[in-house]
C-alpha cells in the first residue's frame, strides 16, 4: 500500500521526523527558554488523526475486493505515466536531431553559397583578367599596327625621295644629251653652211642646167601628145564608122558596169541568205558553209542531235502550273509545225536566269525547228544599218524549210514605244521595219520575245503577240530539284561513268 504514502517501490520510504525532546523543567533562568521550547514544539506538532484516517483507508481497501484491480490500475498508470515521459524524451531527443540536421542542412547552403560567391568572384576575376588581356592585344596590335603605318611611310618616303632623285638625274642627263645635240647639231649647219657658201656657185650651175633639161623634156612631151591626140581626134572625126564603133563601146562599157554591180548585190544577198547567217543572229542551229567549215566536229553533233528525240522541257526546272502550260504550247507549236499551219507568237517576260532562252531552244528542238538567237541590244548601235539588218534578218529566215524559231533576246531594248522622246529616228525607223515584216501570221518563223520590263512594249508589238508566258523565279521544291538535277548531271553521272574531268579540272 506504498502508493498511499507518495513514494514508489524503487524509491525508500520518506524517514519519520525525529521530535527533540524537551529539556527538564527547574532551574533558574527559565522565562525565555520556555517560550523557544513551546515554539519549537509547535513547530513539530504531528496530526496523527489525518495518518490514522489513512491506515484505515488503506485497512478497507485491503479488505476490499477491488483491491487488487487498484492497484493493477494505479500500476497501468504509472506505466502509462512512465512511457509518455520516454515519448517526450524520444520527441525531445528526435527534436534534437531535427535541429541538428536543419543546422547542417542551413551550414551546407552557406556553405554553397559561399562557393557559388567564390564561383562567381572567380568568373569576374577571370572576365577582368580575360579583358584586360584582350585590351592588352589590342594595344598591342595598335602598336604593331601603328609601327608598320610608320615603317610604310618611311618606306614611301625614302622610296619618293629615290624616285625623286632619279627623276632629277634623268632630267640631268636628258638635258646634257639635248644640249650636246644641240651644239653637234648646230656645228654640223655651220659645217655644211660653209661647205654650201664655198660651193655655192657650183650648186647654182647645176639647178640651172636639170631646169633646162626638165623644159626640153616637157616641151617635147606636149608636142608629141599634141600631134598624136590631134592625129587622132582627124582620124576620128573623118571616119563616122569609128565614131560610132567608140560610142557604142563606151555605151555598152557603162552598161557592163552597173549590170555587173547590180548582179553582184543579189548574189551576194543570195550566197548570205543560203549559206551564210545575218550579222544580227548570234546563235543558230541552221548549217552553213561557212560555219561548216569553221567548226566541222560541231556541225556533225549537231546532225546527230537531231535524229534524238527531245522533250521541251527536259533539263528546265520551273513551277508545276508554268510547266503544264509550257507544255501545251509546246504541243500546239508541235502539231502547227507538222499540220503546216502558220505559227504563233511568244512572249516570255521575268527575272533573268529563270530558263526563258533554255526553253526556246528545247521548243525549236522539239517541235523539229530550227532556231536563231539575236539581241535587242545589238540593234539599237547599228544606227541606219539597223533597217537592213532587220530585213536581212526576216529575208534569212524565209528561206528555211523546217520553220525557224527566231527568239530576240531583251527585246525591248528597240521596240520600245515610237511615243518617248528618248528613241532616236534610226531606232524609230527599225522599230517601223520590224513590224512591216511582222504584221501578219507566218508558216516560215515562230517569233519568241523575251524582255525583263514588257511594259515598255510598243503598243503595235503587242498586237502581234499571240501568248504571253511569265517566268518567276523558282521556289524551295524547284531549287531542291535543279540541286538534285546539277547533282546528278555534274557529279553522279560523271563518277559513275568514270570521267574524271570534274575534279581534275579537265
Amino acid at each position: 500500500m506504498s502508493w498511499l504514502f507518495g513514494y514508489r517501490d524503487n524509491q525508500p520510504p520518506p524517514q519519520a521526523p525525529q521530535i527533540p525532546i524537551p529539556p527538564a523543567e527547574g532551574g533558574g533562568g527559565g522565562g525565555s527558554d520556555d517560550k523557544s521550547t513551546r515554539k519549537a514544539m509547535e513547530a513539530y506538532r504531528f496530526d496523527s488523526s489525518a495518518l490514522e484516517r489513512a491506515a484505515q483507508a488503506a485497512k478497507d481497501l485491503e479488505r476490499s475486493k477491488f483491491a487488487k484491480e487498484a492497484l493493477e490500475l494505479s500500476k497501468h498508470q504509472e506505466q502509462t505515466k512512465q512511457q509518455e515521459y520516454f515519448a517526450k524524451i524520444k520527441e525531445y531527443e528526435a527534436h534534437i536531431e531535427h535541429n541538428k540536421v536543419e543546422q547542417k542542412r542551413v551550414e551546407g547552403d552557406e556553405k554553397r553559397k559561399n562557393m557559388q560567391e567564390d564561383t562567381k568572384q572567380s568568373q569576374l576575376r577571370a572576365q577582368y583578367q580575360d579583358q584586360l588581356a584582350r585590351k592588352r592585344y589590342e594595344d598591342q596590335l595598335q602598336q604593331q599596327q601603328r609601327m608598320n603605318d610608320e615603317n610604310l611611310r618611311r618606306q614611301e618616303e625614302s622610296v619618293a625621295k629615290q624616285e625623286a632623285m632619279r627623276k632629277a638625274t634623268i632630267e640631268h642627263e636628258m638635258d646634257l644629251r639635248h644640249k650636246n645635240e644641240m651644239k653637234k647639231v648646230e656645228a654640223e649647219l655651220h659645217a655644211k653652211a660653209k661647205v654650201d657658201r664655198e660651193n655655192q656657185d657650183l650648186t647654182l650651175e647645176q639647178i640651172r642646167l636639170k631646169a633646162a633639161e626638165n623644159r626640153v623634156t616637157v616641151l617635147e612631151s606636149i608636142k608629141t601628145a599634141g600631134s598624136v591626140l590631134g592625129t587622132g581626134v582627124h582620124t576620128l572625126l573623118a571616119d563616122w564608122d569609128k565614131i560610132l564603133a567608140a560610142a557604142g563601146g563606151i555605151s555598152l562599157l557603162a552598161l557592163g558596169v552597173y549590170s555587173a554591180k547590180g548582179t553582184t548585190g543579189v548574189a551576194a544577198r543570195y550566197i548570205e541568205a543560203r549559206l551564210g547567217k545575218p550579222s544580227l543572229v548570234r546563235e543558230t542551229s541552221r548549217f552553213s558553209l561557212i560555219e561548216v567549215l569553221r567548226h566541222p566536229v560541231y556541225s556533225v553533233q549537231k546532225v546527230f542531235s537531231r535524229f534524238r528525240s527531245h522533250d521541251a522541257l527536259s533539263g528546265v526546272v520551273l513551277a508545276p502550273k508554268l510547266e503544264e502550260r509550257l507544255r501545251d504550247i509546246a504541243i500546239a507549236t508541235k502539231n502547227t509545225k507538222r499540220n503546216r499551219g502558220m505559227y504563233r507568237n511568244i512572249l516570255m517576260h521575268g527575272p533573268p536566269g529563270t530558263g526563258k532562252t533554255m526553253f526556246a531552244k528545247k521548243l525549236a528542238t522539239h517541235s523539229g525547228m530550227d532556231y536563231a538567237i539575236m539581241t535587242g541590244g545589238d540593234v539599237a548601235p547599228m544606227g541606219r544599218e539597223g533597217v537592213t539588218a532587220v530585213h536581212k534578218v526576216f529575208d534569212w529566215a524565209g528561206t528555211t524549210h523546217k520553220g525557224l524559231l527566231l527568239f530576240v533576246d531583251e527585246a525591248d531594248a528597240f521596240l520600245r514605244k515610237r511615243s518617248s522622246e528618248t528613241i532616236s529616228e534610226d531606232l524609230r525607223a527599225t522599230l517601223n521595219a520590224f513590224l512591216y515584216r511582222t504584221g501578219e501570221q507566218s508558216n516560215k518563223f515562230m517569233l519568241v520575245l523575251a524582255s525583263n520590263t514588257p511594259e515598255q512594249f510598243d503598243w503595235a508589238v503587242n498586237d502581234r503577240l499571240d501568248e504571253m508566258v511569265e517566268f518567276s523565279l523558282p521556289g524551295l521544291e524547284e531549287r531542291e530539284r535543279l540541286v538534285r538535277l546539277y547533282f546528278d548531271q555534274f557529279v553522279l553521272q560523271p563518277a559513275t561513268e568514270g570521267k574524271s574531268d570534274y575534279c581534275t579540272g579537265g
